[in-house]
């Protein structure tokens, strides 16, 4: 299978027509999930998807190790691989692997401008970002000022974000409390829920659009490919 129909497959595909047009340049997106359910790898198949159609991606780790975070991109680049039988599989990963720059913070010590810093870096040596991914951010401790920072600057890079959300629990029944103050700033809110033999994909936030019935997709639990829409 050719790289644009591993593409194809990709739930960013239906995020982009259920969510009037999915995430969008200039705005912060979340992901909640429970222990294990796969927020890591929502986030690394969605940078590989932007990889895969020539964007630059920039993964913000917190309290991981580069190498941690560089191996698993490869579990789930060869899950995906495998099960969409991708032709020059190889020569496609090495390709793409030059347009990913890993960053690892400790999540205490992590603010909006060390990520503009990084930003900075990154756009000085050619490798700017059209998406950023941030593994591991704590609501709670970040605060409203360093969300308004971190969206201004996909504002400023014309980029998209995507960050990650512990929840208490495997199912998601609401948005967590350190979400309350944050309308302004996160665009779009994901749940990440394990139902039976797959995951499912369902939208608590979308834009200002109230209408939160036309997304609800399953996905395979190691690849999060769709399996069904």
């Amino acid at each position: 299978m050719y790289r644009k129909f591993v593409n194809a497959r990709s739930p960013m595909r239906l995020l982009e027509k259920g969510l009037h047009g999915g995430l969008g340049i200039g705005n912060i997106g979340a992901l909640v999930a429970g222990h294990g359910v796969g927020k890591s790898s929502f986030l690394v198949g969605v940078a590989t998807d932007e990889l895969l159609r020539g964007g630059t991606v920039l993964h913000v780790a917190l309290d991981q190790t580069v190498t941690h975070v560089r191996d698993f991109y490869g579990t789930v680049f060869d899950a995906l691989a495998s099960s969409t039988h991708l032709e020059n599989a190889l020569s496609t990963q090495t390709e793409i692997e030059t347009h990913r720059r890993i960053r690892a913070y400790k999540a205490a010590d992590f603010s909006a401008s060390k990520l503009a810093d990084a930003v900075k870096i990154e756009s000085e040596a050619d490798a700017r970002p059209t998406l950023i991914v941030i593994d591991g951010l704590d609501l709670a401790k970040v605060g409203d000022d360093e969300l308004a920072g971190i969206r201004a600057l996909a504002q400023e890079l014309a980029a998209e974000v995507w960050f990650t959300v512990q929840s208490d629990s495997e199912h998601v029944d609401g948005l967590p409390a350190s979400f309350q103050g944050t309308d302004e700033s996160i665009s779009v809110i994901l749940a990440l829920e394990p139902q039976g033999d797959e995951v499912t994909l369902r939208a608590l936030k979308d834009h200002e659009n109230d209408d939160l019935q036309n997304l609800h997709v399953g996905l395979d639990p190691r690849s999060l490919l769709l399996i069904r829409s």
